[in-house]
């Protein structure tokens, strides 16, 4: 990854208190595991930002660099990797992902 890539990323990550690397968007999400992603951050009630990586190949590739994880979608909360699909399941079947987000939200 070049480090105009790797800036690139950083800004993105820290742009808002929860961002989504996916595949599509918030409205049109373009696979399924993205699309689980949004329905919970949806459900949560929570602000959240995406990101496109469909549209942008080199975010789409440095994005599993950045957070050393393989598979897109990726949630980031207040700038720090969260996990994937499977893992924000786990966290919101578990209740302690709205405990993170409300965390997150009022620092």
């Amino acid at each position: 990854m070049t480090p105009e890539v790797q800036k690139r990323i950083d800004d993105l990550v820290k742009q808002d208190k929860i961002v989504v690397f996916m595949k599509g968007s918030k409205l049109m999400p373009q696979c399924g595991f993205s699309n689980n992603v949004v329905q919970i951050l949806s459900i949560c009630g929570v602000p959240f930002t995406t990101f496109d990586v469909l549209s942008d190949p080199e975010v789409r590739q440095g994005i599993k660099e950045y957070s050393n994880w393989p598979t897109i979608p990726q949630v980031y909360l207040n700038g720090e990797f969260l996990g994937g699909s499977d893992i924000m399941i786990e966290l919101y079947q578990s209740g302690e992902l709205q405990q993170m987000v409300e965390v997150a939200l009022a620092s």
